[in-house]
């Protein structure tokens, strides 16, 4: 069995985060059900780069789930979702603060229906405070919240970084971690509650490190200055001579020392974490010395020695990668219309109860008819539905 057998998730959200949460519930085996609206559908269907019917970001974070396709602004189609919520374990939503209260969806409306219910509301800006009902996206997040000075060097000011760190590290990682714990909660409490989710606030946890420059040596970290920001040669990426890349990420002694003996350079041994003009010069002279060697031949020095050096891929190469292939972190799934479908594997490995991929992502309302019929709908009641645009 599956860890999340048995529990029933509505995902009435668009776009990404919610979407990634709730597959990872998919996969640790609930049932998710994602509300679209009619015609449509989640929005993310339509961004590029497209497979032959959806996207493929839509693709990569809706397997394991069915989909019903319900108009919320019609009375019945408002009575539909109240009818299965009750019977649901899980509600994730991903509007702005207030939209699910004036369409009479609230916390308050369903938990007086199903008191079990954890509802889970994903905003960019948290359910209060002076930004809850501004627009934002992961660059705004991370930008609020002093990480993108981070990134970049003095020379270059703030980077926009590469990945989507607000949205899934703050927002998706963060949705699925609180429904567990409210999940778990409920055999306590007796009780399910309401979870409000910030990608802001979620992010926030990713300064636990760079913090304490600020909190408790009164310093603002900058990219390309501070530890762990390419401002120390131990911890930086460097041109080989064959015009590849390779990342050195040495923190501690016992691999810095090795690694100053192997390129004769042992007069480095005790100053690993030099600053300012001494930093930038020992940077300056690694370059130097790797770009005297092919990166192979780095590597085939460095990992009998236990370095922490890595060869810097491109995406295609991390996918052929021998140990992301051994992780199974590269799978594929059949689907009616896209054929087989690339889907990256559950990045957990569980002994007891492993995830599974089930379901391929869902064609738009391939299962509203398969719901309307679980919920008791004749097949004239169906066709009416269909009729009136409310499905």
């Amino acid at each position: 069995m599956n860890a999340l057998q048995g529990i029933r998730v509505l995902d009435v959200s668009r776009l990404l985060p919610a979407a990634l949460c709730t597959q990872l519930l998919g996969d640790l085996g609930a049932d998710v059900l994602k509300i679209e609206e009619p015609i449509r559908g989640d929005y993310q269907r339509e961004f590029e780069p497209m497979g032959v019917g959806d996207s493929g970001t839509f693709l990569l974070c809706n397997r394991n789930k069915r989909s019903m396709t319900l108009d919320l602004k019609t009375g019945q189609g408002k009575a539909l979702l109240l009818e299965l919520a009750a019977s649901a374990d899980v509600l994730v939503e991903g509007f702005r603060p207030g939209v699910m209260e004036r369409l009479g969806l609230g916390f308050e409306t369903l938990a007086a229906i199903n008191p079990l219910l954890v509802y889970c509301s994903l905003s960019g800006f948290g359910q209060t405070g002076p930004y809850k009902l501004a627009p934002g996206h992961d660059l705004n997040y991370m930008a609020l919240l002093g990480t993108l000075p981070l990134f970049g060097r003095p020379d270059t000011g703030p980077l926009v970084p590469g990945l989507l760190i607000s949205d899934i590290g703050g927002g998706s990682m963060m949705a699925l971690y609180a429904i567990l714990a409210a999940l778990l909660a409920r055999h306590t409490t007796g009780n399910g509650q309401w979870l409000d989710v910030s990608m802001f606030d979620g992010t926030a946890m990713f300064l636990a490190y760079h913090a304490a420059e600020t909190l408790f040596a009164n310093a603002e970290p900058r990219g390309g200055i501070y530890r762990n920001t390419g401002g120390n040669a131990c911890y930086n990426t460097y041109e080989c001579a064959d015009g590849q890349w390779l990342a050195l990420g040495i923190i501690e002694a016992k691999f810095w020392e090795p690694f100053c003996g192997l390129i004769d350079r042992e007069d480095w041994c005790m100053d690993q974490w030099p600053q300012g003009d001494a930093a930038f010069a020992q940077i300056d002279a690694l370059r130097t010395i790797f770009k005297s060697r092919p990166r192979a031949a780095w590597l085939e020095l460095l990992a009998p020695a236990d370095v922490p050096a890595s060869p810097i891929h491109s995406m295609r190469e991390a996918f052929d990668d021998p140990h992301f292939r051994a992780r199974e972190l590269l799978q594929h799934i059949d689907h009616p219309v896209e054929g087989s479908v690339p889907q990256f594997g559950f990045p957990v490995k569980f002994s007891d109860t492993p995830a599974s991929m089930r379901l391929a992502p869902p064609t738009l309302g391939q299962h509203t008819d398969e719901v309307l019929r679980e919920l008791g709908r004749s097949e004239p009641e169906i066709a009416a539905l269909h009729a009136e645009k409310i499905v």
